[in-house]
């Protein structure tokens, strides 16, 4: 349940060829997200920023964690832990790391990406293998994916219908990612009213998620571009994230008064 906030936010926002570096975000940045049925809350879902270095480079390390919480840990237990270490000017993934138990389905897995070489080093704890990869031009992890994209969005250009892709290395292969704006909404939060831009983030239809169209994404209409409500069909029902707390952003939040 976790993999699919995580892969929620990371598919949350839109690509463009804008030229201002971390417009959007900075370090010290923090999200969680009340994971719930209806009224049932499930879980919540963290991602923090914070600026550290790797191997002497400076890097935006970005920790993303989760844990089934209530009646449903007692029946279906989550705990997931992602990683990113990010370049601090390209924004692009240097190490990617997750691990993850989701009611007895685990994974163990820490990538380390050559750009220069355009391969990805996979280490599988789990079986204890290690494999290398040749990945496309500009790649992306799962998280960083995220704030590489909420980077670079460009909203004035943005019209209904238009279509933007982005390339992406997900487990042992790459994947063409592919977001479809919806529009524009107002939608209601517990922080107020929020403008909102409206995705439709295209996702492989697998063991969690029906079918490719089965996501919804609202972001925050403003130079934060933050994730505020995510909405999910999957194979055993609805469900939905929505942003429960923050702090750190780099820009004012907005809500809209009446």
């Amino acid at each position: 349940m976790k993999k699919i906030v995580i892969i929620l936010l990371i598919l949350a926002s839109n690509f463009s060829h804008a030229q201002e570096v971390h417009k959007s975000f900075d370090a010290g940045e923090w999200f969680r997200f009340r994971i719930h049925y209806g009224i049932f809350t499930a879980s919540y879902a963290t991602l923090e920023v914070k600026a550290e270095t790797l191997n002497s480079k400076p890097v935006y390390h970005v920790v993303g964690t989760g844990k089934s919480s209530g009646v449903l840990s007692l029946f279906f237990k989550v705990e997931d832990y992602y990683e990113t270490y990010i370049d601090r000017n390209k924004v692009s993934p240097y190490r990617f790391i997750r691990k993850i138990n989701e009611g007895g389905h685990t994974k163990d897995i820490e990538i380390n990406f050559d750009h220069t070489k355009n391969e990805a080093f996979v280490f599988d704890k789990k079986y204890n293998t290690k494999k290398t990869f040749h990945t496309k031009s500009n790649i992306q992890d799962m998280m960083s994916s995220f704030y590489y994209l909420r980077n670079n969005i460009d909203i004035t250009s943005l019209k209904k219908g238009d279509e933007k892709y982005v390339n992406m290395f997900f487990d042992n292969e790459n994947y063409k990612f592919k977001l479809k704006f919806l529009g524009r909404e107002t939608i209601k939060t517990k922080m107020g009213k929020i403008k909102c831009l409206k995705f439709r983030p295209y996702v492989q239809a697998e063991r969690v998620f029906k079918e490719e169209e089965s996501l919804t994404v609202w972001i925050s209409d403003d130079d934060n571009r933050m994730p505020v409500k995510i909405k999910a069909d999957i194979l055993v029902g609805s469900i939905q994230a929505d942003l429960d707390a923050f702090k750190g952003l780099k820009h004012p939040f907005k809500i809209v008064v009446d």
